[in-house]
Parts: C-alpha cells; sequence; structure tokens
C-alpha cells in the first residue's frame, strides 16, 4: 500500500522537533557536557583598560587546595595567530592570541587562567592572583571623530573603501534642494547578553582536539581553531548541539575558546571554560557606538535629489570589525545624487562584533529616523513620502531587484494599523487618559547563501535522517531541516531525524546574517534527490521488484513512494518496502550548495523588505512611556516555518524596543570598566515590556535565492524598528529625540 498522502510540511505552523527535548531538560548545551577528570577554568581580567603589566603574582592562587595551574604568558604554551581563509573561512574578531603580550588595550583583556578540581576553587584562585600595572588614562570618548586613515582600510572582512558609494553630485544638488535636512543621529555600544553564557569544554586525545562550544558557526571555528594549534583540520573536532542565543557574539571565535584549549593541553585533563556573566561585556564583543551624519535634500512634492550618510563608529585598538552601517542605503530610496562614506575611531574597548542586524540596524535607525524628519518638513506623510521614493531597480548597481513588494508592505501595514485615522499633529491623539504617539518606518536586510552541505538517509523502518554541520541557536533551524527533508521525501515530520552541530558531518553555513535557512535549502533538497536516485536503482534491480526490467526514468516519486510514471502515483510502492525486498538498510544521498554571497556580479539585487507602524502611550504626570503595540509586514519570500517566522519578527521587535529606549552599555572614563555589567543594570526589554505585536508575511517566493523561495528573518525585524518608535515619540511629546535610547531625562527637557 501506498504511504497516506502528506500535507506538505513548507509554509505551516510547525511545532519545533526539538521542543520536548528543551523543556524537558534533555537538550544539552555546551556546559551540560561532562567528562572524566575535568576540571574547571576562570579568566583573570586587566583591571585597567591602557597600560602594562608590570608584575604578575600567582603565589597565592597556586598554594590553593585544588588548585592545577595559574596559566599565564610564561607559561601557557604556543598559541599562533590566525590569518582569513578564502571566501567567507577563517574569521576572527580578536587576531591575538591570548596572552601574546603584556600590553594591556582594553579592561577585562586576559591577563591568566585558573585551573582547579571545582569552579568555586576556579574562581576563589582568579581572585586571588595579583596584578600591577602601569597604567595609562584610557579612552572611551563618547564624542567620535574618524581616525585619519587612508581611502582602503582593513576589516575584518577584508580591505574596504571609506567611500561605500555614490552617484551623482550630492553636494551640488544638496546646495540646491528646496527642502534641507542636516542631522546627526547616535546609536550606543550595546552588549548582545545571550542567555547562555559563552562556554567551551575542551578535550585533548593524544593529538586530537574536541571542543564542545556555545558557536554560531563550527565549521569556521574549527578552521580559526586549527591554525591556532598548528593542526590539520581533521584533527579538530567542534560539537554545538544546542545554543542558547549569540545574537551574533558567537559568530566568531573569541579568546575564551583557545584558553580553554591551552588550559587542557598543559593539564592534560578536559577543561570547561563558562565566562561569568560580568565578563560577558569585556572580551566577546559588542555592538560598536555610531554616529551618523544624514543630509536629506528634496523637492517641496517630496522627491529626493540628495541623500549623503557619513558614519563613523568605534574599533578596537588592534581589531578592525567593521560596522557597516551605509550597507542598505544606496539602494533604500530613489534619489539621483548619493554618497556614503564611513570612518573608526579607536577607543579602549574590547573588540566589537556582529550583532543582530550588524550595521544595517544602526544605519537604518539614522536614515529612517531622517526620513520621518524631512516628512514633518515637508508636512507630508511619512508613507506617502516613502512612496514617493521606491526605486523601481537597485540604483547602486543598475540591477533589478529579484524581488521588491515595499509598496505592498505599506499599504498592508497602513491598512493594520489604522494609520488612515492618525492626526499628524503633535500630542493630539488621546486614548483612556493618555497621549498617543503614532510613527512608522520601513526596513530591509540582505539575502543570499552561504556555501552548504547535507547528508540524507532513508531508511528502511520508514524514518529519514537528515545532517549538516550547521547549528540551532534558538531559532528553529532543527525544525527547518526537517520540514525540508519531510517536503522532498514524503517521510512524515515525527519519523525525520535532525543532528547539526558537528564538524564531522557535512559542513554547513553559519547562523548570522539570516543565511543558515536559505542557505541550507538547496542542499538538502540535492541531498534527498541523490538518495531517491539510490532508491531508483534499487527498484529496477532487485530481483521480484515490480520495476525490473524498466529504466530509472520510467520511475517516478512522490510522497514516500515510487511508482511507474505510466501508471501514476496511486499506484506506488513505499520506498521502506524495496527496501526490505532488497535487504538493504538504507539508502543515502549528499548536496551541496554554492554560496551566492559577496558575488561581485550579480544579476539581480536579493534583499529583504518590510516596514513597522508602533504606537507608544505617554502620561507626562509621571513621565511614564510604553510602546503599546506595534503592526510588522515582511516580505521576505516564502516562509517555510509560519509559526517560528512570526516568532522570529516578534522578538526582534521587542529588542528593537529595548535598542529605542533601554539599552546602552556605558564605561567608566577613568578606568575603562563596563559600569553596567549585569542583567540587573543592563537594561532589555522583558515580558512586561512587550507590546501587542501583529505581524504579516507578504506571499512572494524569490527563487533567486533558493528553489523554495526563501529568504532570511532573523534580523530584518529588528531594522527600522527604533527609527519607528522614536517618530511615535515625537508625534506623543513634541521631543525629537537623535541619539539612543531614548531617555526620561530627554522628554523632561
Amino acid at each position: 500500500m501506498p504511504m497516506q498522502q502528506q500535507t506538505s510540511p513548507i509554509g505551516r505552523d510547525t511545532v519545533r522537533v526539538e521542543g520536548r527535548q528543551k523543556v524537558t531538560g534533555v537538550a544539552q548545551y555546551t556546559s551540560d557536557f561532562h567528562f572524566p577528570g575535568m576540571l574547571y577554568a576562570v579568566p583573570v581580567g586587566a583591571a585597567i583598560a591602557k597600560g602594562k603589566i608590570t608584575k604578575l603574582d600567582t603565589s597565592a592562587a597556586e598554594k590553593m587546595l585544588g588548585v592545577r595551574a595559574i596559566l599565564h604568558r610564561g607559561n601557557i604554551g604556543k598559541i599562533f595567530r590566525s590569518i582569513p581563509g578564502p571566501g567567507f573561512s577563517g574569521i576572527c574578531e580578536e587576531r591575538r592570541p591570548p596572552f601574546d603580550d603584556d600590553v594591556v588595550r582594553y579592561y577585562g583583556q586576559y591577563i591568566a587562567l585558573a585551573v582547579a578540581e571545582t569552579f568555586e576553587t576556579a574562581k576563589a584562585a582568579a581572585d586571588a592572583v595579583g596584578a600591577t600595572y602601569a597604567a595609562e588614562e584610557p579612552n572611551v570618548d563618547l564624542q567620535l571623530v574618524a581616525d585619519d586613515e587612508p581611502d582602503e582600510v582593513m576589516t575584518t572582512f577584508g580591505p574596504m573603501k571609506r567611500l561605500e558609494s555614490e552617484r551623482g553630485d550630492p553636494d551640488a544638488a544638496f546646495a540646491i534642494a528646496p527642502v534641507k535636512l542636516d542631522k546627526t543621529y547616535v546609536t550606543p555600544f550595546e552588549t548582545h547578553n545571550p542567555l547562555e553564557p559563552h562556554s567551551t569544554t575542551a578535550i585533548w586525545e593524544g593529538s586530537t582536539l574536541t571542543l564542545y562550544e556555545s558557536s554560531q558557526g563550527v565549521v569556521n571555528l574549527r578552521g580559526v581553531l586549527a591554525q591556532m594549534f598548528g593542526l590539520p583540520v581533521e584533527k579538530l573536532r567542534v560539537i554545538t548541539k544546542f545554543v542558547g542565543s549569540g545574537f551574533g557574539s558567537k559568530l566568531w571565535p573569541w579568546t575564551v575558546c583557545p584558553l580553554a584549549a591551552a588550559a587542557a593541553r598543559q593539564v592534560g585533563s578536559p577543561v570547561r571554560l563558562v565566562l561569568p556573566r560580568k565578563m560577558m561585556f569585556h572580551a566577546v564583543g559588542h555592538r560598536p557606538r555610531t554616529q551618523q551624519r544624514v543630509r536629506l535634500g528634496a523637492t517641496a512634492e517630496g522627491k529626493l535629489v540628495s541623500l549623503q550618510q557619513d558614519y563613523i563608529y568605534t574599533r578596537s585598538i588592534l581589531d578592525a570589525h567593521h560596522e557597516g552601517c551605509g550597507e542598505g542605503t544606496p539602494f533604500h530610496y530613489s534619489v539621483p545624487n548619493l554618497r556614503v562614506t564611513f570612518g573608526r575611531t579607536q577607543r579602549n574597548i574590547g573588540g566589537g562584533a556582529d550583532m543582530r542586524g550588524p550595521g544595517r540596524v544602526p544605519g537604518l535607525y539614522a536614515i529612517e529616523s531622517a526620513m520621518n524628519e524631512l516628512a514633518r518638513e515637508l508636512n507630508m506623510d511619512p508613507v506617502q513620502l516613502r512612496i514617493n521614493n521606491e526605486p523601481e531597480i537597485d540604483e547602486s548597481r543598475g540591477i533589478p531587484f529579484s524581488s521588491r513588494h515595499m509598496l505592498e508592505c505599506f499599504q498592508l501595514g497602513a491598512e493594520k494599523f489604522g494609520w488612515s485615522n492618525r492626526n499628524p499633529a503633535v500630542g493630539s491623539m488621546k486614548s483612556n487618559g493618555l497621549t498617543l504617539g503614532w510613527g512608522m518606518a520601513g526596513c530591509s536586510w540582505v539575502a543570499a547563501r552561504f556555501p552548504a552541505a547535507a547528508y540524507i538517509q532513508l531508511r528502511d523502518d520508514g524514518c529519514c535522517r537528515v545532517a549538516s554541520a550547521t547549528q540551532d541557536i534558538g531559532t528553529g533551524t532543527y525544525t527547518i531541516l526537517a520540514q525540508l527533508a519531510a517536503a522532498r521525501t514524503g517521510v512524515p515530520l515525527d519519523k525525520v531525524e535532525v543532528e547539526l552541530g558537528d564538524t564531522t558531518l557535512p559542513e554547513g553555513p553559519l547562523s548570522g546574517g539570516s543565511m543558515a535557512t536559505p542557505s541550507v535549502v538547496n542542499a538538502v533538497f540535492a541531498a534527498a534527490d541523490q538518495a531517491i536516485e539510490s532508491l531508483k536503482m534499487v527498484a529496477i534491480s532487485t530481483p521480484g521488484s515490480p520495476f525490473v526490467n524498466h529504466n530509472s526514468d520510467d520511475v517516478g516519486f512522490e510522497n514516500g513512494a515510487l511508482f511507474l510514471k505510466a501508471e501514476g502515483p496511486s499506484k506506488g510502492v513505499p520506498f521502506t518496502d524495496l527496501l526490505q525486498r532488497a535487504n538493504l538498510r538504507l539508502v543515502s544521498g549528499n548536496g551541496q550548495s554554492p554560496s551566492t554571497f559577496g558575488n561581485p556580479e550579480p544579476k539581480f539585487s536579493t534583499q529583504s523588505f518590510g516596514c513597522h507602524f508602533a504606537e507608544v502611550t505617554w502620561q507626562p504626570e509621571i513621565a511614564r512611556l510604553r510602546v503599546s503595540r506595534v503592526v510588522t509586514v515582511i516580505d521576505a519570500g516564502k516562509i517555510i516555518n509560519t509559526l517560528a517566522g512570526r516568532n522570529q519578527i516578534q522578538g526582534a521587535v521587542v529588542m528593537g524596543l529595548g535598542m529605542a529606549l533601554l539599552e546602552r552599555t556605558e564605561y567608566d572614563p577613568q578606568n575603562g570598566a563596563p559600569i553596567n555589567s549585569s542583567l540587573a543594570d543592563y537594561l532589555v526589554a522583558v515580558n512586561a515590556d512587550a507590546p501587542v505585536i501583529e505581524v504579516h508575511f507578504l506571499d512572494y517566493p524569490d527563487k533567486e535565492i533558493n528553489e523554495i523561495g526563501a529568504r532570511g528573518i532573523g534580523e530584518i525585524g529588528l531594522a527600522g524598528i527604533a527609527a519607528a518608535i522614536t517618530d511615535a515619540v515625537h508625534h506623543a511629546t513634541g521631543v525629537r529625540v537623535r541619539e539612543l535610547p531614548v531617555k526620561i531625562e530627554d522628554l523632561l527637557a
């Protein structure tokens, strides 16, 4: 009998396949793995942000009962420097190996490592290590002036020209524009603060190193760490079964990882290193501070004639993370004259890093805020202003968009929000004794693929196994791969096994850039197709099979069953029957999908688009400001799992609320220490802050990205939302805030 017809698992609400493991505690995160003889490590961080270590006193710590080693520059052993690899590989934000010299460049820089039989002992030993410094005054200044640098600079991702994009004559067009806007927007230092801190468990077996790591990129991490320890990649295995989020901080290896590996090498036992929350503010990345001057020139009818964005961001003393605020600007609106430039300025702070929506999120905050201010200057509806400047093509490259439905996003968002009821006068809208403020903004995010490979097995018990060395950082990748495998093979979702997060599997993509899902689609489908072709060969070559004496081209496959194309699927034979008849446990297939990210000569501009409409309530009597509701519309191709998709956008909107109203990392100008380095003092949005969030997806599959037409959605929900909220704040209060986060002091001024 043929298998029962299955409804496609693509494009519908699907409960997470790993959900039961998580809620029952079966899912193992990095610090949940235990090994015989395992030791615990705690780093010692520098207590200054600039200067030099003149003396390190480890004597008291070394005498403590249960301490196995106090490692430092003199005894850590050799750790090599890494370099970038071909393509988008070998990426690392902090290239300096730990303990490489005695110079301190930021507060919390690791200067020693305590290794002991218990975590408590290791912590006590780390606290007992004394250091003497020749301290200098650190630079953590908040006013940004670009350093004097050449026109092309080296960044973490390779050389970049500081003149990012230019067309026409923006200076001349701005000078004669009937309406002008020239404003500066600032976003603060932000710290990622995933729920799970960075953690590593390192195990050496002879010359083979195994790392249990909280990573968003196990394949990249393997490549970097292999360099740092002089190992061939086949001698290094990275395992990341579950990740308690990362927001970009776990994309690239930080010095905490080689420290654990070096410690395990020195003491000859497995070593676990889990960063305490306070250290999460020191040496595992942050979103740099940005300062962006935006100049817009427009006609009285609201047509842009000039757009200039000149931005500056902070970077660490040694490293060169690029915060590309101008990435989305050149094609966001139609404008004949445009220029985007960037500058950088060094600070005595740890390395910057990709944080959810790197570059484009702070960049679109500035551009969309400027558009909202321009709409006020023109006395024009901000939605209409954007419609007036909707581009037909990507004007920065002169190529068409693969898919862009921004106007439909505006239309649907305005309808669902009730935008037509808006009174644009400041403070004019009231409800239940509260002043309402309404604001909106557009958003976009890049759409592309990283290289990906996958492996599929079809087994005689009717199960399917799909595997790839990507990772699930809490976004639902386990479920996505199960859905893809089920869709292609016809195996019910509950009979699909997914294996991720292990570099012994086919190389998978990073969980970053909203590209993991679009990257794996074609690879999984190709692997499934190869396994199905193997099934066909089994079918035509097994004695007693109904397909003997036929060619494989005569055989079709649908809904988990093979059939003769001449007879149709109604007479299909389940693949399990054929495997059992042939006495085969399984057939398998491998699939690969090449990268499209960074293609220097694309035929299409591939992006996702959307918009946000936000409402705030303001109680001036008690200075209480709240975001009360948000409507978001996203054009991101085919949404594979609509339940997880809505969850992604809702989470991004809540994070955007934090960006707009709460989040900032503050540094002590005297010693460079992060002042608010705890979850009690670093404010993030919580359940009580979350508004009613309504998410709508357009359904326009983008087949330039993959066979399904799915684009990533992990970051686009954060782009633009802060600008919508700050415009709503202005509508309610009359106060235009251009430096995030909005502070009560701003509104009371």
